[in-house]
């Protein structure tokens, strides 16, 4: 019998309690003392072996069973957003301007659960370890762990994540080999005319003339740069200048966000956008200045990983609740770092589709759906258990 046939009720209780109360005490990147707190102390309660300020605030706890060699890393978050919640339930956030919008909070439950439950009758042959991230949101928090020699000192042969998505039916499961979700890269565009008079444009470079071309441009990347069978966004979403109502300004700042799936279309994107502005600002005699930031990169599952959580999935929730090739979603996530240096597989469990369940991640309104924490718990041991069963290679 797995052990995840044996989550008792006071487990859901349990659960469901760590969940609102971290919700209530949501904490930002590299400032979840609070939460790290919680689950250090709570991991030593089920008697891991726990290292506490991994890469910041990240904690890390193992699990040994058996004699076997292999070891499996799981990966939760742990951070909230900069935002202000709306809800008004009794567990909304006590931290004005702070929300746990993305379900961080279940995360972090769901992998504690799972640690809880394989601690007391989990069945496997070699070693877990439970990998509680900080700042996910601003993509820091993996790479901090990475640096501060996460996989050097646990060693582990695959990694998985797991994120809940509102839209998705609840418990149900969705993934796909291969990128399962985009890279975010950030640009500003500093345009140097001359500014003057609004009434003597001719004696002006005006960089508002300037700008509004490259903005129409820069929409040429992907429609005319980026091949039919790849995939790319470049999205304009700030334009600033020093200019006022009769002037004409010497700066417009052009600011935005481009999305890929690969690091080729990355790449490509980025060459093209430092062609077109220098082009257009030779043209009409400005400067142009671009600063081009990588802050994720996409999010690639690996083929043996993902048919692992394909099986782990299907164990608990049925053939029929598991996609398992959904579409690729356009977010970004700071696991791909890890999915960088290891194999591993990220895969989403549904939220619900109404209520505040349904609504979008990031939005004032969500919450995590406390009826999937068994779920997510489930998957986690029994994705364990499966994949380090004693004589599994």
């Amino acid at each position: 019998m797995s052990a995840s046939d044996v989550i008792s009720g006071q487990l859901r209780e349990d659960m469901t309690a760590w969940r609102r109360d971290i919700h209530r005490h949501p904490e930002l990147g590299f400032r979840e003392e609070r939460t790290a707190g919680k689950v250090a102390a709570l991991l030593e309660e089920f008697g891991l072996e726990v290292h506490r300020g991994v890469g910041g605030t990240g904690v890390v706890g193992v699990l040994r069973r058996g004699q076997g060699n292999r070891a499996i890393g799981l990966r939760a978050d742990m951070d909230a957003l900069p935002i202000q919640e709306a809800n008004e339930f009794p567990h909304r956030s006590v931290n004005d301007g702070v929300f746990h919008g993305c379900g961080h909070d279940g995360h972090t439950t769901m992998l504690l659960g799972a640690a809880k439950c394989l601690s007391q009758s989990g069945r496997f042959d070699g070693t877990a370890c439970f990998i509680f991230q900080p700042s996910e949101e601003d993509g820091k928090g993996a790479l901090s762990m990475i640096d501060d020699g996460l996989f050097e000192r646990f060693p582990m042969d695959s990694v998985y994540g797991m994120h809940n998505m509102p839209g998705i039916a609840a418990g149900h499961f969705a993934v796909r080999k291969g990128a399962i979700m985009t890279s975010e890269d950030i640009f500003e565009i500093m345009i140097q005319g001359r500014g003057g008079h609004a009434s003597m444009p001719e004696r002006t470079v005006d960089p508002v003339v300037i700008g509004a071309e490259i903005v129409l441009a820069l929409q040429t990347i992907v429609s005319r740069s980026v091949g039919p069978r790849d995939w790319g966004v470049v999205s304009v979403t700030e334009i600033t200048s020093d200019g006022s109502r009769n002037v004409i300004p010497s700066r417009v700042f052009i600011k935005g966000d481009c999305r890929a799936l690969s690091a080729e279309t990355q790449r490509r994107i980025e060459t093209r956008m430092r062609e077109i502005v220098s082009g257009i600002c030779a043209a009409y005699g400005a400067e142009g200045h671009v600063e081009y930031r990588e802050d994720f990169i996409p999010t690639v599952n690996a083929p043996a990983e993902t048919e692992a959580a394909i099986l782990a999935a299907r164990a608990v929730a049925g053939d029929v609740a598991v996609d398992p090739d959904c579409p690729t979603c356009g977010a970004s996530e700071d696991f791909a770092r890890m999915l960088q240096r290891k194999p591993g597989c990220y895969i989403l469990i549904g939220n619900g589709e109404s209520g505040h369940c349904g609504h979008s991640l990031h939005n004032p309104n969500y919450d995590l759906n406390d009826d999937i924490l068994e779920a997510g718990c489930r998957y986690w041991v029994t994705l364990v258990e499966q994949q380090l069963a004693a004589g599994a290679v």
